[in-house]
């Protein structure tokens, strides 16, 4: 089993690159104002024109189509991860894959991953009414797993190099997301903690290519 690593909430070319270098397969840039990692749309291109071709993820919230349009065009992106209250029509219109944040919230999943079925992937993330991820909290690892059986789904939510290998444990995920888990301030990564992270993620992988 291969567990694909997205660092998250990357604000320069260094730690993007730093991250790559520690073994992270995406990199996830937010473009929502919002956020203590935002990073401006226009700066976009720049930012990832300076890295290897299809590994960035941008995160947008109720951003303009136009403007998502525009950088699926200019950008060589992995995908688009829709984190707002987006409809899925507007996804379908990109010429890059797209990814849809999920959270569960009083036994049910939100949005409904079943409207999302065109994306790539669900990225389960933990439910806060007040903020669109990037919390810190954990998601809910039991309906995690269950919806992991039926869909792809990258694990996010809290992650740390602590609890991630218990993570990938319990739900079997294709991915995981890790953004304040492995920071030293918002929007600054610290290495030693992607690298440790990352090592956690393998040694898992590891112990399922034992299994007989």
């Amino acid at each position: 089993m291969v567990t694909e690593v997205k660092v998250c909430g990357l604000t320069s070319v260094d730690d993007a690159m730093a991250a790559l270098d520690c073994g992270a397969d995406c990199l996830g840039f937010v473009l929502y104002a919002g956020s203590p990692r935002h990073v401006k749309p226009e700066s976009l291109p720049d930012l990832v024109g300076a890295l290897p071709p299809g590994r960035a993820v941008a995160v947008v919230v109720n951003m303009d189509p136009g403007v998502i349009e525009w950088l699926a065009a200019r950008c060589a992106l992995r995908a688009v991860q829709f984190h707002g209250d987006e409809a899925p029509a507007a996804a379908r219109r990109l010429a890059v894959d797209f990814w849809r944040a999920v959270s569960f919230r009083g036994g049910a999943w939100a949005p409904d991953p079943a409207a999302w079925n065109g994306a790539e992937r669900l990225v389960v993330d933990a439910s806060d009414p007040k903020r669109y991820g990037g919390s810190g909290e954990l998601a809910d690892w039991s309906a995690a797993a269950k919806l992991a059986a039926e869909r792809k789904v990258m694990l996010a939510g809290g992650l740390t190099p602590s609890n991630v290998a218990a993570a990938v444990r319990a739900v079997r995920p294709v991915g995981v997301d890790v953004s304040s888990g492995v920071e030293s301030a918002p929007g600054r990564k610290d290495r030693a903690a992607v690298r440790r992270f990352i090592e956690e993620v393998r040694k898992v992988e590891a112990e399922h290519a034992n299994e007989v």
